[in-house]
């Protein structure tokens, strides 16, 4: 049986290329199988949303300024348990999209920046739907006694920024995206020691351009009089860059602050400095508020000289340099639980509003209403944002 089962594995191996990394982590662990058990689980979320776009836009892009769009995600996510913490993680998702979109809507936006293999599909794309399906998490974990060894495509989430974190160097998510739940995968192997005491190392190998130009770094934390401290380093798309984070509580608020240099290899003057600062507090056991400011040294001062097309491929996530968001939310009964709060560009005056309010249908679902509503001058950052309406229903299973 074991013999048929692996000449199956190989002839489909031989057949499908862009299947070789889920057979390789399969064969990697047959042989040692004593008895495997598994667990699943799961979410289906359906986002209709209404936006308004900017009327000059859709002149340019040939869309109607009025259009209505829906996203529907459906996330499939097997664990299989091969043997004393070792185990085999996928998380496979299957979108459609009903949309003539601005571009700028970021809705289904993803980035491949840190993925070395292509699973991603497309099964149809006319009149205005498109339906994809791809693999986001493939990876085999091994735990042991002094920390874990991680390869394939995982989520790698360095930082403390609520809002912003640019100490994450793999895929930080545009917080105008209100489409987006997780980071999109890393192809990567990541290892982590625990070294006690809170402290422990993480370092991380991306392989990207045929092995020629990889990123790799690390971050080491440890805790010191109740504050978290981290120190982060590497090379990365091509760039030397360093930084560090920490976290810890002012009398009953909460801080946080974090921060990157990052310099190119080949002229250390071509440098930017990212940094983030914030706050946050539990004022009452209903009402929670916080704070957080965004130094983006790689931004540009003149509106004019903003990299469209980076924020488009998902390269970067912001154009300018200062940034500031506000935001509250407060309990009004022990299923609602509304949200506001107003994201700003301090250089050219644009921003955006995001009201929303999420309701408790049960344990494993819920009902969010929303709005984005941004707002600025011809050619300032938000500007190009549509304005959107939406609610979102999601079931956990």
């Amino acid at each position: 049986m074991e013999e048929l089962i692996i000449k199956k594995l190989i002839s489909l191996l031989n057949q499908k290329s862009s299947a070789k990394l889920i057979i390789i982590l399969i064969l990697f662990a047959f042989p040692t199988i004593a008895q495997v058990d598994y667990s699943f689980s799961g979410y289906i979320v359906d986002l209709p949303t209404y936006s308004i776009n900017n009327g000059m836009l859709s002149s340019l892009a040939g869309i109607n300024q009025n259009q209505f769009l829906n996203l529907t995600r459906l996330r499939l996510r097997p664990e299989i348990h091969l043997w004393q913490n070792g185990r085999i993680n996928l998380e496979y998702e299957a979108d459609i999209l009903y949309s003539k979109a601005n571009p700028f809507s970021l809705l289904n936006q993803t980035s491949v920046n840190r993925q070395t293999v292509n699973l991603k599909w497309q099964l149809l794309n006319q009149d205005n739907i498109n339906i994809t399906h791809y693999i986001d998490r493939l990876y085999f974990r091994q735990g042991f006694d002094q920390g874990n060894i991680i390869i394939g495509r995982q989520r790698i989430a360095w930082g403390v920024g609520r809002v912003w974190s640019p100490t994450d160097l793999f895929n930080p998510i545009n917080p105008a995206n209100f489409g987006k739940i997780e980071k999109d995968g890393v192809d990567a192997a990541s290892l982590t020691y625990n070294f006690g005491n809170f402290t422990d190392l993480n370092v991380v190998y991306n392989p990207q351009d045929k092995f020629v130009n990889s990123n790799a770094g690390f971050r080491l934390r440890t805790n010191f009089f109740q504050y978290d401290f981290a120190l982060v380093g590497g090379y990365f798309d091509k760039r030397i860059v360093a930084g560090g984070d920490f976290a810890g509580n002012f009398f009953d608020a909460g801080i946080r602050g974090e921060g990157i240099v990052s310099m190119d290899k080949e002229n250390l003057n071509n440098n930017f400095l990212k940094l983030v600062f914030g706050m946050d507090n539990q004022f009452t056991s209903k009402l929670y508020g916080m704070i957080e400011y965004q130094f983006n040294g790689e931004g540009a001062l003149d509106k004019l000289n903003y990299d469209l097309l980076g924020l488009l491929e998902g390269r970067i996530i912001n154009l300018s340099r200062n940034y500031v968001v506000v935001s509250a939310s407060y309990q009004l009964t022990s299923l609602f639980t509304p949200t506001v709060s107003n994201n700003s560009n301090l250089n050219d005056g644009s921003g955006y509003l995001n009201i929303s309010g999420v309701y408790s249908l049960s344990d494993n679902s819920s009902l969010t209403a929303g709005g984005l509503i941004p707002y600025g001058n011809m050619f300032s950052e938000y500007w190009y944002y549509p304005t959107s309406y939406y609610l979102e229903a999601e079931m956990f299973f």
